[in-house]
């Protein structure tokens, strides 16, 4: 069977560039291998009740009614016909960054931050305006541009190094594949999503934007077959020319479009028989534990939507010797967010840094034994930030590096890909392009902004 395009992936970025697609009539295919559609961000059932797979926050916030200039999300609902309402989204109250005793709150509303770098650092307060007015635009998109180091650039601007840990950590934390630093393009992207335009939540999870794709791709003819990996992409003469899926079934396509990862999708093609692209494959990896509550997170001293803190000298941003890094992490409570009625349920997650391959080491008991005492261990750390929960405590569950690859595929759990990004979304073959996380766009809207540009520039062209 042909098509004009197959997408590999129903995460957002799938799902995005097959609605784009769709609506110009184009006959486009998305193939998922898990049961569920969403990827990185994506839904499941256990013990009765229902969670999200990693969703502390959707960025660029749209306030209802903004008239100025155009910035990310106006573009995807602009390009992917949606209206605002349709997603359901929530403005955060406030988030804060928390290092040992300086603590810095954010909203949106970036002139909350510079009010505190003000407070907390008033020498370096001209210096974070000025860094500020440089990331007022974004970069241009899709080009393979060369990485600048963020850290080298912030010595323009600021000199104490502690802010600039506490600038890094939020940003680190939402979508850096690399260690210890960051590509500035990516700080930028980063620092207007996260602080100019700020954080919000769709009322009832991840799974509000995903509904709003699937049903709006369905409805315009895409096809979406789940339970069906891709086993090898068929390359001669430098294309793609069959999609060979995990069904025994061969499907041709003018355009492959793939969200699957870099090395993941490398690792598909018939003409590469050599593990070259191994070494691209990203190392930083995360734990995540959540915790059902009696009591709302509130009363037991939780107030922001978003914590992100440290605790030592030094921020590090780097896979750690230890299983899992307690030092540092985010804490999310969703139910803070200015939700029109309160949720039904109270909730805390906590994610940390992880060793990736001490967790694909272990034997299944020595595993579970393993995520078990790291449950309780960040619980007891998450009580320094707000206070003690395990009293209250009606239903837990986590998830590890050994998880997220199971359900993704991901080169050793690395949720951020490899910090190897291609901006361009091309590849060695002429016609299979990368969107998504390994393009370089990060988060929920970064994913949906890089699944239209591809279909854009490679679906509706030609």
């Amino acid at each position: 069977m042909r098509y004009d395009v197959v997408i590999i992936g129903a995460g957002m970025s799938g799902l995005a560039a097959g609605v784009r697609l769709a609506h110009f009539g184009k006959r486009v295919l998305i193939v998922e291998q898990h049961a569920l559609w969403g990827g990185l961000n994506s839904f499941y059932k256990k013990g009765g009740h229902h969670f999200d797979v990693g969703l502390h926050a959707v960025t660029n916030w749209l306030a209802p009614g903004y008239r100025g200039s155009r910035i990310p999300m106006q573009r995807i609902l602009r390009q992917l016909r949606i209206s605002w309402e349709e997603l359901g989204l929530e403005p955060q109250t406030r988030s804060s960054v928390w290092f040992d005793d300086a603590r810095m709150v954010f909203t949106n509303d970036l002139a909350v931050l510079t009010q505190e770098v003000q407070r907390c650092f008033p020498d370096q307060v001209d210096g974070f305006v000025r860094l500020s007015e440089r990331c007022a635009e974004y970069p241009e998109a899709n080009h393979d541009t060369p990485p600048v180091s963020t850290r080298r650039v912030l010595t323009e601007y600021l000199s104490d190094s502690l802010l600039v840990d506490m600038l890094l950590c939020p940003l680190m934390f939402y979508g850096n594949a690399e260690e210890e630093d960051m590509d500035f393009e990516q700080f930028v992207i980063l620092f207007n999503s996260i602080y100019r335009e700020g954080f919000c939540r769709p009322r009832r999870g991840v799974r509000q934007v995903l509904d709003v794709l699937t049903d709006k791709y369905t409805e315009l003819g895409g096809e979406l077959r789940r339970r069906t990996p891709v086993e090898r992409l068929v390359v001669k003469d430098g294309r793609v020319t069959e999609v060979v899926l995990g069904r025994g079934e061969n499907v041709e396509a003018d355009v492959v479009l793939s969200s699957a990862g870099l090395v993941e999708t490398m690792a598909m093609r018939s003409d590469v028989d050599d593990d070259r692209f191994e070494p691209l494959a990203g190392k930083l990896a995360f734990t995540e534990n959540i915790w059902l509550l009696d009591e709302d997170p509130k009363a037991l001293g939780f107030e922001d939507c978003v914590t992100f803190f440290n605790r030592g000298p030094g921020f590090a941003w780097r896979s750690p010797e230890a299983p899992v890094d307690l030092s540092s992490g985010v804490i999310c409570v969703p139910g803070n967010y200015a939700h029109a009625e309160p949720l039904d349920r109270h909730m805390v997650r906590a994610t940390h840094l992880a060793n990736h391959r001490v967790w694909f080491e272990w034997d299944e008991a020595r595993y579970r034994e393993e995520k078990g005492a790291y449950i309780q261990r960040s619980l007891a750390t998450v009580a320094e930030r707000g206070g003690d929960l395990s009293g209250h405590v009606t239903y837990t569950d986590g998830f590890t590096p050994r998880t997220v690859t199971q359900f993704t595929r991901h080169r050793n759990g690395a949720v951020y890909g490899s910090p190897h990004k291609v901006k361009s979304g091309c590849t060695e073959v002429e016609n299979l392009y990368l969107c998504g996380t390994d393009q370089g766009f990060v988060g929920i809207v970064g994913a949906m902004l890089s699944g239209i540009a591809m279909a854009n520039q490679h679906g509706l062209r030609g």
